[in-house]
């Protein structure tokens, strides 16, 4: 798989911003009444792993005009060292356009996380090409790659559309296409052969296809292993297997991947990953992990993924990396990994906590 060497953005992501809002001391939404304020996307979780290593970054996304919750992301986008292009509509009456809100319980011991998305009206759901230069940003500037996610392909009927024309141009213009294929229920009802065919049009221009069994099948239709009653081991041959089946349907795909969880405890999980690239398996065991907030792991580990791609590094560094860019979202108060330095990230995967001065 070749990179552009003469792309002015090392990553691009689309994405519909929100704010997040979690309860302080890891504390139950419904007795909270103090809380955390985070922008957040899934895209710009995975974008914040190369922008915090310094490489350029853009998000392409869609704002209500003066809006102080816009305001408020844009800040944070700027200072997550991220630039983003996209339009700023007017919000309309109180009924009209908004940026989304996820309210999260993060957990603690056998209380399980809970999280409640509120999307409605969310000013992403109109996500348009013809917003965006698209022969600027792909010709002229150029991206090396190109991540999608589910989320947003799978949000309307419209943002499936952008997400299929936005990976032929890119594709047309050399960048290399990543897609995390994030299946969500609520956003599939109803609409499952019309989805269906979207993510199988995006797949089947992409070179990175990342998820869980359970992507791959609902979303693809590749057949996987039955749920439940097998150790994470078992579950690992299978979905090893299923690799197979998913480079026989989308034979132009490089690499595809996808995180493991073991959940001991919200505060302590085993963590694992699995990378295919180039011909080759390479699976990071289980390992104890500790974790302040669960959400964002997948996200933090694709982008360490597609970081190490960046970087020209080899398939087993891409996977180590990835894992503990994962495992370092699970640190922080907000849903995203923001990594000081290469080292901080190579020390985690090293099993290394101790102090540095």
């Amino acid at each position: 798989m070749k990179l552009r060497d003469d792309a002015r953005w090392a990553l691009v992501v689309p994405t519909s911003m929100g704010v997040r809002i979690t309860p302080e001391n890891r504390q139950p939404v419904h007795t909270s009444n103090r809380y955390l304020m985070q922008a957040t996307s899934a895209e710009s979780n995975v974008a914040s792993i190369p922008s915090h290593l310094g490489l350029p970054v853009k998000v392409l996304t869609r704002f209500v005009e003066d809006s102080p919750i816009s305001a408020f992301i844009k800040a944070d986008l700027r200072a997550r060292g991220m630039d983003y292009e996209g339009p700023d509509v007017p919000q309309g009456d109180a009924w009209g356009n908004r940026h989304q809100f996820n309210i999260a319980d993060s957990g603690y011991g056998g209380r399980a996380p809970r999280v409640w998305n509120d999307r409605s009206g969310e000013v992403g759901l109109d996500l348009d090409i013809a917003d965006y230069d698209l022969e600027l940003l792909f010709g002229e500037e150029g991206v090396k790659i190109l991540h999608l996610s589910g989320l947003v392909a799978a949000l309307s009927p419209k943002t499936s559309t952008f997400c299929v024309e936005l990976a032929r141009t890119a594709r047309e213009h050399g960048t290399v296409i990543s897609f995390d294929l994030n299946y969500r229920k609520s956003f599939w009802q109803g609409r499952e052969e019309e989805l269906r065919q979207a993510f199988h049009d995006i797949a089947e221009l992409c070179d990175i296809l990342y998820g869980n069994e359970e992507d791959f099948q609902l979303c693809l239709g590749i057949q996987g292993p039955e749920a439940g009653g097998k150790s994470i081991e078992e579950e690992t041959e299978l979905f090893k297997e299923m690799i197979g089946r998913i480079r026989e349907a989308f034979p132009q795909t490089h690499y595809i991947g996808t995180s493991l969880r073991e959940v001991v405890s919200a505060n302590q999980h085993r963590w694992g990953m699995i990378l295919w690239g180039e011909g080759d398996f390479n699976v990071a065991p289980l390992r104890e992990i500790d974790v302040l907030d669960r959400i964002g792991g997948g996200d933090g580990s694709i982008g360490g993924v597609l970081y190490g791609l960046l970087r020209g590094w080899t398939t087993e560094q891409c996977m180590q990396f990835g894992w503990a860019t994962g495992a370092l979202a699970a640190t922080s108060l907000h849903d995203y990994a923001a990594p000081a330095d290469e080292a901080q990230v190579w020390s985690i995967w090293e099993g290394n906590a101790r102090v540095q001065r």
